[in-house]
């Protein structure tokens, strides 16, 4: 059914793809999968490799840096994490949208290499990711010349989870003011493939429910879908809203975290939050990184970037 339902240009992308569920043994495999550079050549600004002060037990904390024009004041920036399902991923896979990502703000966009799940559960990745949010608020502010009122937090997939829990965490511990959320297909709700039955023609392809369980399960250290979860973890089970920076959201309507994207969209917007959904039809997870030439990646390439601009003054 879902084949009938995939954006034609969409298609032959998922070749690139295997039809496949995350577990141990894959996750291990994707670890140590080279990853290709993708970094695009000058003039995009080159990633700098850094290690700045993070939480009291990984206090050398691996971030990259790209700064499209070095020596400026008052900038915006963005704290970029990256995805992988909690399990995978470093911010090398995301070098050229990190490059990207600072040219359209024309300010530094610093993306984290938080501790993977299941070696290090909740919270310890919040709390690296917590730290790179202080620095770059802080001394990373000062150096930089980044003006700390104008700090955007973003991510894909798991890092656009990531970045929601981060929000949450920042607005509870009153820590450094956040200008905007740009959540890209966030992974946002364990509940999802677990004890929340998926549509069968939804999250069929790149992510898929097993998976789901799989990555929810190693970051959660316990069941994903059981009536607790550790406070804080899991955006979607978080009561109170108020208060959080706008956000914008964009997802695929074949991707599994649809529904639970769409429903933290309206959460917010009752909360009295701003903020802007996107739904592509016929784009599954991952879409746009899988086949960036096509029309529907274009626009919501396009889209994204444009919400981020308008979120930070741009």
């Amino acid at each position: 059914m879902s084949g009938n339902l995939v954006d034609p240009e969409l298609v032959d992308a998922l070749a690139v793809w295997p039809d496949m569920v995350v577990d141990a043994d894959i996750m291990t495999m994707m670890r140590a999968a080279e990853v290709p550079d993708t970094s695009l050549p000058a003039p995009a600004p080159a990633l700098v490799e850094r290690f700045i002060p993070g939480p009291a037990d990984n206090p050398d904390l691996r971030v990259l840096v790209a700064d499209p024009a070095p020596g400026g004041t008052g900038r915006p920036a963005m704290l970029h994490i990256h995805g992988g399902g909690y399990v995978f991923g470093t911010p090398e896979m995301s070098a050229a949208f990190i490059q990207t990502l600072a040219m359209t703000i024309g300010g530094p966009v610093v993306s984290v290499d938080y501790r993977l799940a299941p070696e290090t559960p909740f919270p310890g990745s919040l709390e690296d990711n917590y730290a790179a949010l202080c620095w770059l608020a802080g001394a990373g502010a000062a150096e930089l010349g980044v003006d700390p009122a104008r700090i955007a937090i973003g991510g894909e997939s798991a890092g656009g989870g990531h970045s929601a829990i981060l929000a949450i965490a920042a607005r509870d511990r009153g820590g450094p003011a956040i200008a905007y959320q740009l959540l890209t297909y966030p992974m946002i709700d364990d509940r999802a493939g677990s004890t929340r039955e998926i549509p069968g023609h939804i999250g069929r392809h790149v992510w898929q429910p097993g998976s789901n369980v799989f990555g929810w399960a190693s970051f959660l250290g316990q069941e994903p879908g059981l009536e607790t979860v550790p406070a804080g973890s899991v955006p979607a089970r978080v009561d109170n809203l108020a208060g959080l920076p706008p956000a914008w959201i964009g997802c695929g309507a074949l991707d599994m975290f649809i529904a639970e994207d769409l429903d933290y969209a309206r959460r917010l917007i009752e909360a009295g939050v701003p903020c802007e959904v996107l739904v592509v039809p016929g784009a599954w997870h991952g879409f746009d990184m899988l086949a960036p030439d096509a029309d529907v990646s274009r626009q919501f390439s396009t889209a994204r970037m444009d919400a981020l601009k308008r979120g930070l003054g741009v």
